[in-house]
């Protein structure tokens, strides 16, 4: 037996799995056949980061998004940053996925107007069960959806592709009376005091909850720490006093200097810690698993160290009873998440979103991972994509690293064969359905 012969037998047997898929942003199929779609979409999410990174301006991508625009125009303006980002993950994602659900060999000026045809003219009813279903055999993805791009309600979600969880993003970070009115019209409470906060809480959870969600989504590192101490109802309130009456409409508008805040982020901390702790407690009492987004941040130039997962160490000391599914890996902090997954039980670790950011560094983390965590707290995929074309990719990058670090393991005598399929059903299947409770 050679090591190939291995590999091929582990692969054909991963094919066969249909994969719970932990992480998605995809939009509804309802919702992608209203937009004008063509290659250029696929920069909306993780390769556009790459070009902003390689130096394009931010007008520039915009205008590669803008479909009116002739497309040999805006291949002129690509093709010089493409030639830098086609090697990393995510360029490699998109060379995958043109080659195998569109039959192009590559990207590049002599394929880009015939991709670009093709992409149009996939647009159309059925297209989201042949990638997701036939092609990517992804039996059920946990979807977060996101109002920007999609507004399609919780309860009206596909079920046939997704289940849903709620992002408590918003409920956590009120930062001044906008964004308390936002807040009443998403829970029908209306919202001028902490009592009344916690009430709108209530309310929006339990609407979700009759809605079908199967965890609690919080992305919060992207705007502050993943520090929540414990604090008093008394700081809080005092905060929320502070910023109820305050008429600044985005947050956004603190970062530019248009507007003054009514109050900094560090002194705010205290109410968002305890409308997180709250969040967390309730959590606990409908029985729901939280999703936390740890380590990189898709977009340029944000603050990383404020989505380190050891600052999560107080969280899951805490709340024991609460599972938490801690996404990324923690990339760059894979070894500390390592840590968290090993010491304790309710930390459980996700390789959303990695084998894209480098198909390498994801087969380095699962040889750590079944090395140092129990092998029923490791999620091996999740797309987490807004296209189902990147999510395909994704599924095949994810497939084939789990192939090959199983490979190995035998070959290395960690594992044996029958060890190393049982392996691949929890990583990429079982633990899915049981975390979620998708079973029956």
């Amino acid at each position: 037996m050679t090591a190939s012969d291995l590999y091929r037998r582990l692969r054909s047997e991963i094919e066969t799995i249909d994969l719970i898929d932990t992480h998605e942003h995809l939009i509804s199929e309802s919702v992608r056949l209203q937009q004008q779609v063509d290659l250029f979409s696929w920069l909306a999410m993780y390769a556009g980061s790459d070009l902003i990174s390689a130096g394009m301006s931010e007008a520039t991508l915009q205008r590669l998004l803008y479909p009116a625009l002739p497309l040999a125009e805006r291949w002129a303006e690509f093709a010089p940053y493409w030639r830098d980002i086609r090697t990393t993950g995510y360029g490699r994602a998109l060379i995958l996925a043109a080659h195998d659900l569109y039959e192009i060999p590559d990207i590049d000026d002599s394929t880009y107007q015939e991709l670009s045809h093709k992409v149009t003219q996939a647009n159309a009813t059925g297209w989201y069960h042949h990638v997701l279903k036939d092609r990517a055999r992804i039996d059920c993805a946990i979807l977060d959806p996101l109002e920007k791009w999609d507004p399609t309600p919780l309860a009206d979600i596909d079920r046939h592709f997704f289940r849903p969880v709620f992002r408590v993003n918003d409920f956590v970070l009120p930062a001044n009376r906008f964004d308390l009115t936002v807040l009443e019209q998403k829970s029908g409470v209306s919202i001028h005091s902490l009592p009344q906060l916690l009430r709108a809480i209530d309310s929006a959870l339990d609407r979700a909850v009759a809605a079908g969600i199967v965890a609690i989504k919080v992305a919060v590192a992207y705007e502050r720490s993943l520090q929540f101490d414990k604090t008093t109802f008394t700081a809080a309130e005092a905060v929320f006093n502070q910023i109820s009456c305050h008429p600044v409409r985005y947050r956004s508008q603190f970062e530019t200097g248009k507007h003054k805040a009514p109050v900094a982020w560090n002194e705010a901390k205290p109410l968002h810690d305890y409308l997180m702790h709250y969040v967390l407690q309730r959590a606990i009492d409908l029985h729901l698993p939280v999703q936390v987004h740890t380590g990189l941040h898709e977009g340029n130039g944000n603050i990383l160290e404020n989505s380190n997962p050891l600052h999560l160490v107080n969280l899951l000391m805490e709340y024991r009873q609460l599972p938490f599914d801690l996404f990324h890996a923690g990339y760059p902090y894979y070894s500390e998440m390592a840590t968290l997954g090993k010491n304790f039980p309710n930390a459980h670790l996700d390789l959303a979103w990695v084998h894209v950011i480098s198909p390498w560094v994801a087969r380095n983390i699962l040889h750590e991972y079944i090395e140092t965590v129990p092998a029923n707290k490791i999620f091996a995929f999740g797309g987490d994509y807004a296209f189902v074309e990147g999510t395909y990719a994704h599924s095949r990058l994810a497939r084939e690293n789990v192939a090959m670090v199983l490979a190995e393991k035998v070959e290395a005598g960690y594992l044996n064969e029958n060890e190393a399929f049982t392996l691949a059903r929890k990583l990429l299947r079982d633990n899915g359905l049981r975390f979620f409770r998708l079973e029956g």
